[in-house]
């Protein structure tokens, strides 16, 4: 039950690096995403069992804590997928049966309440705009051993950027995704940086002879 109290493990990502976080107070699954997504980058998520058995050992043994999986089966009339939900607490909502449709109910902040079907009410429609925009992205790598069309490099740029939008308040509606090139690799090497780079090189070490 998302409403039990519960310790939170959240994951904080840099780069290919994962980092989980047990968190010191419990809280209801929501507060705690909210939390992860607050100080950290989400609630974890467990690709692997290395990732399991890593959570394993931060989580005392015998003891709950929540992670980022759940199960929504209420789903948005027009396809898009969403984790926020303002159920009324005070109603119990939602409680099944036949009430399969959904009313926000405004006299009361606005809280949903799930409703039979066959009620006639006033109703709110939206309009939506779809753009598409390609940004390139130019990367000076610190670590030169480090591999830009790595997957898992790839996917963690990814969470950061959309954590930064977050922080924007500009995460709702955007979709991150990379552009593979013809050859297939989002990535290239710039060719005029190495070079220059390289003679910043040359030039330091005939200065150390």
């Amino acid at each position: 039950m998302c409403e039990d109290s519960a310790r939170a493990v959240c994951f904080d990502v840099r780069g290919p690096n994962v980092t989980f976080v047990l968190t010191n107070n419990s809280m209801i699954w929501p507060e705690a995403q909210s939390y992860c997504r607050e100080h950290y980058t989400d609630l974890a998520s467990v690709r692997n069992m290395t990732e399991n058995q890593r959570l394993n050992l931060l989580v005392p043994a015998g003891q709950p804590a929540w992670i980022g999986l759940f199960r929504d089966s209420w789903k948005w009339s027009d396809g898009r997928n969403s984790s926020f939900s303002y159920w009324s607490r005070a109603s119990g909502d939602p409680n099944g049966g036949k009430e399969t449709c959904t009313v926000a109910d405004f006299l009361y902040s606005g809280y949903w309440e799930d409703w039979t079907c066959d009620w006639r009410k006033p109703f709110i429609c939206y309009t939506s705009v779809t753009t598409k925009q390609v940004i390139k992205l130019r990367l000076l790598r610190k670590d030169s051993s480090l591999d830009l069309n790595d997957p898992a490099v790839m996917e963690g740029m990814l969470l950061q950027l959309q954590q930064k939008l977050k922080d924007q308040e500009m995460n709702e509606d955007v979709k991150l995704s990379w552009k593979k090139q013809s050859d297939g690799k989002v990535f290239h090497e710039d060719q005029k940086e190495t070079k220059e780079t390289k003679e910043t090189e040359a030039r330091t070490k005939m200065d150390k002879l």
